[in-house]
């Protein structure tokens, strides 16, 4: 668990490289990113431990992304909610059938859309 606001920034600027590997990684460091700025103290907050506690675990024990067959169809899945936005991209395997992840990505707190604009995003 980070003690300091640099060990917190290192933590967040690590894990972001993989952002696009963990599900909802914007909805989750969100509060984290708050306090890294100067005019906010740190303090770790049940919230924001638990925040940070499900970005560490996707970062350890989330399965591993397909390499994408550009042949096979593949599935969207969008998901909007006042916390912010989400998308999954998944793509049937033809070997064993499953629906595999191959992509997430998700955008922090889009308060300045409507209600029914994110609605259309699904």
């Amino acid at each position: 668990m980070p003690q300091k606001k640099k060990e917190l920034m290192s933590s967040l600027g690590f894990a972001s490289y993989y952002r696009q590997q963990l599900k909802d990684f914007a909805i989750h460091a969100r509060s984290l990113y708050r306090i890294c700025d100067q005019q906010n103290v740190f303090e770790m907050a049940q919230e924001r431990i638990q925040a940070y506690e499900k970005i560490r675990y996707a970062l350890t024990n989330e399965t591993l992304l397909l390499m994408p067959d550009w042949k096979l169809p593949f599935k969207l899945y969008i998901d909007a909610c006042g916390e912010g936005l989400g998308a999954a991209l998944h793509q049937v395997q033809i070997f064993n059938e499953n629906l595999m992840k191959v992509q997430f990505v998700s955008f922090k707190d889009k308060s300045n859309l409507l209600r029914p604009d994110m609605e259309l995003a699904k």
